[in-house]
């Protein structure tokens, strides 16, 4: 199975399944409700898309197994992310099928032992040393990546949208030289997941949310595809390629946490400091806030794939270009009055 046929089978098989699953989600009341302050939608909306996605993904890879020959130790990669592909899933489910959702603490528990199953597995940063801290700075990657996909998942579209981009550049820079064919196969496969299940999540009359299920599913696939990748094959500065693809996660993330440890508040309790509402609160339409996200995650990929593929003089310059903007773009982001 070809790259463009996986993509499309993974596409198919979401678009299909996000209705079904929907249909099922009103049937047994798993339902978004507006409980808090926080939730930004006036009445219920169906979960599990996750279960679309993830479905779509699995299918997709097993089907690509049993026509795709893979060299030696990809299936037991693969299998890798099968497994905790499908922990964390029930974590998510778990977390969505409850009418306030569980506690951070257990969610985190989850992702501990997902984490510990990736490292088993053999998937970690390699370009650090001593072992045991790149087995911690593994972790941190792991947990943070998976919640920050979460974390941004406050308007519709965003982290889906968000995720299929990163997921494309993961695929793009996966081509340059010889990588771990796992990293193209499941970057293009969550791609079309994701697209497959975001006109639903987009739609007024059929609308969907993927949940705590495909957030934190899909946060934590793309942060195992970013770790199967050889970055600096042109010079060491190429590491920092997947922190500047994924940026746009890791800087809301960022960006509550500290505003919400400022305020003497939790960072793992909900507000709605996130740029996405800070925006919004601006003024900026939902359409607008996704179109200006959506642009911004196709620049980080770019820049995030040249860095990889092009001298370590122009990487620096891009780089600090790039935080010479995110200053001024957080200089006008915290001046918005969310009160």
């Amino acid at each position: 199975m070809d790259y463009k046929l996986t993509f499309v089978t993974s596409f198919i098989l979401a678009f299909l399944l996000t209705p079904i699953f929907r249909f099922l989600a009103i049937k047994l009341n798993i339902m978004d409700y507006p409980v808090s302050d926080v939730k930004t939608h006036k009445k219920p909306v169906a979960y599990l898309g996750g279960l679309s996605i993830a479905s779509s993904f699995f299918i997709t890879l097993i089907l690509i197994r049993l026509t795709t020959e893979f060299p030696t130790g990809t299936l037991t990669v693969l299998r890798g992310i099968f497994y905790t592909g499908f922990i964390i899933l029930i974590v998510g489910l778990l977390d969505d099928i409850q009418y306030k959702g569980m506690h951070f603490t257990t969610k985190f528990f989850g992702q501990i032992i997902v984490a510990t199953i990736i490292i088993f597995y053999g998937i970690k940063i390699k370009f650090i040393s001593p072992d045991w801290f790149a087995i911690v700075v593994t972790f941190i990657w792991i947990i943070g990546i998976t919640n920050a996909f979460n974390i941004i998942d406050v308007i519709d579209g965003l982290s889906s949208g968000v995720c299929a981009i990163a997921a494309i550049f993961f695929f793009l820079v996966g081509t340059i030289g010889e990588e771990e064919i796992y990293v193209n196969y499941a970057s293009i496969t969550l791609v079309g997941a994701c697209l497959g299940f975001l006109p639903f999540n987009l739609s007024k009359k059929y609308k969907i949310f993927m949940g705590d299920t495909g957030s934190l599913f899909i946060g934590m696939i793309i942060s195992v595809i970013a770790l199967g990748t050889k970055y600096s094959i042109n010079h060491d500065l190429g590491v920092i390629a997947p922190v500047i693809i994924l940026l746009v996660p890791i800087y809301d993330t960022l960006l509550v946490s500290l505003i919400r440890l400022k305020k003497g508040m939790s960072p793992f309790l909900g507000s709605k400091d996130h740029f996405a509402l800070r925006l919004e609160n601006a003024g900026f339409k939902r359409e607008q806030i996704l179109i200006v996200s959506y642009f911004f995650a196709i620049l980080f990929g770019v820049i995030g794939y040249l860095i990889k593929a092009t001298t370590i003089q122009v990487s620096i310059i891009l780089i600090i270009v790039l935080f010479i903007k995110i200053y001024f773009v957080t200089k006008f982001l915290v001046n918005i009055n969310i009160e």
